[in-house]
């Protein structure tokens, strides 16, 4: 017995210093949870990743019109060859050959966007050795001036300057609504944990009230005062109690989990606060249905998509057809076996060239290419008035509920308050004998069932409040837009 007193001394001290010495709970707002997953969450990263690809396309895009300077050449280029040489007389000898032929050069570009033509400035020289003739030769461009003029043929440059713009605008709006439902959907997971908190809260005070009750039944039951039946009905309240805190703090684990799976945060050793009610705002639909078409990147891809359906219809006529090509140069070039001598003198030189291809009989081919991109066209046209038609649908309706659901939430703080004092009655009232067991559980079931409802109309309401900003990307509690947070 001493040793069974002293182990169970040890024990209790063992569990007194792990109690001192645990860490207490931290409590954390979903103001914390958003802030810290926008920062540093690999979905938040993700979206980042995306806004700064776009970025470097839309830098990408902005090259095109603007000066290309290259340095091309062949720095040496020797060979020591046995070739065939056609002699004077037509016949042909096989002579040991052994020379270096390098070049250098140097090339300015210039791409023109309305007309897609490419200009070009350049500047060459060009050194042969023949090492067997212990020969060598100068040939020198100084400059010259290129131009290349496609005729009939589609302007991708030109159409790239209309979508580019939208694109790279589009990507910036959806990095905003990226971060909004993120927002929205770290409220949702955090509603979640939340809601199994409370009803492991809530089975842990269950479980703690049948104790109490089992603990004064046997009592009664001692005296007389209650039957065996209604002592068994408190023994399996009990069961069932512990069963069902088992079970909440199982899924308040789980439900911890996902939320930190999500935001990468160590959310199971964390106690989530519960929210104040959503902001209450006053949102006019067409207020909202104005921001979301002044703000939302779907207004950009809208017009995007359709003008990708134009320049698919143009792409195809000008890969049909009359297509042709002019090209133009004009320079000066001279030669000499002096490096320096090449620049005395030069002689100028032109070209001027016309290429084209005209099919005359395709058996239908240009008007089935043309007529397929038109039909595609037209099908886009109504892919985006439909789409168009949802969405302002969506934003409308989600901004209408904004009150039905604020209305649900006071009802439920009111049922909530009104099911717990109930219950409190209920308890005091059955421990003096007043009320039955069966009246007891009715009350337990309605206040559990009242505090799950206000959590979640709770939940409902604060989703509501991050979905409206997502739809329209405006802050409406502080009258001002999204986009301006998300680029900073």
């Amino acid at each position: 017995m001493k040793r069974l007193a002293t182990f169970g001394l040890l024990v209790g001290l063992a569990r007194a210093a792990a109690a001192q010495t645990a860490p207490a709970q931290t409590t954390i707002s979903l103001d914390d949870v958003i802030g810290g997953a926008l920062a540093q969450s690999a979905v938040a990263k993700q979206a980042l990743t995306a806004r700064e690809t776009s970025y470097w396309q839309y830098r990408t895009y902005q090259s095109n019109y603007r000066p290309q300077l290259a340095l091309q050449g062949m720095v040496p280029n020797f060979s020591r060859v046995i070739t065939p040489v056609v002699q004077p007389d037509g016949t042909t000898d096989f002579r040991a050959v052994r020379i270096n032929n390098a070049n250098l050069g140097l090339t300015l570009t210039q791409a023109i966007g309305p007309t897609g033509a490419l200009l070009s400035v350049s500047s060459g020289i060009q050194r042969f050795d023949d090492f067997n003739r212990s020969a060598r030769l100068y040939n020198t461009q100084p400059v010259g001036i290129g131009l290349t003029q496609p005729i009939g043929r589609f302007n991708g440059l030109r159409w790239a300057r209309r979508i580019e713009p939208l694109r790279y605008e589009e990507s910036g709006r959806q990095y905003a609504a990226e971060r909004e439902n993120i927002a929205q959907r770290i409220t949702e997971l955090y509603f979640d944990v939340l809601l199994q908190q409370v009803n492991a809260t809530v089975a842990r005070q269950n479980a703690q009230a049948n104790e109490e009750m089992l603990r004064l039944g046997k009592e009664r039951f001692q005296l007389g005062r209650l039957s065996q039946s209604d002592l068994l009905l408190l023994e399996l309240n009990l069961l069932n109690a512990r069963k069902a805190l088992g079970q909440a703090r199982l899924d308040a684990e789980n439900a911890a989990l996902d939320l930190q799976s999500y935001t990468g945060r160590a959310a199971e050793t964390l106690r989530l606060a519960v929210p104040a009610a959503a902001p209450v705002l006053m949102v006019d639909k067409e207020h909202a249905l104005t921001q979301a078409r002044q703000n939302r990147p779907e207004t950009l891809a809208f017009r995007r998509r359709l003008l990708q359906a134009e320049s698919d219809v143009a792409q195809a006529k000008g890969t049909t057809g009359l297509q042709a090509t002019l090209q133009a140069n004009l320079g000066y070039v001279n030669s000499a076996q002096n490096f320096w001598t090449t620049y005395r003198n030069p002689q100028d030189q032109q070209q001027v060239s016309l290429g084209f291809a005209m099919p005359l009989v395709d058996w239908g081919r240009q008007k089935s290419i043309v007529k397929t991109a038109a039909l595609s066209r037209q099908q886009m046209q109504l892919t985006v008035a439909q789409e168009q038609a949802t969405f302002e649908q969506t934003v409308v309706t989600q901004a209408a509920q904004l009150g039905s659901l604020r209305e649900q939430l006071s009802l439920s703080a009111q049922a909530d308050s009104l099911a717990q004092r109930r219950y409190d009655i209920a308890r005091a009232t059955y421990q003096v004998g007043r009320i039955s067991l069966t009246d007891l559980n009715i009350a337990l079931a309605e206040k559990d069932q009242a505090k799950r409802a206000y959590i979640a109309a709770l939940r409902a309401c604060w989703v509501a409040h991050y979905r409206l900003r997502a739809l329209t990307l405006y802050d409406f509690e502080r009258q001002q837009p999204l986009l301006v947070a998300a680029e900073r």
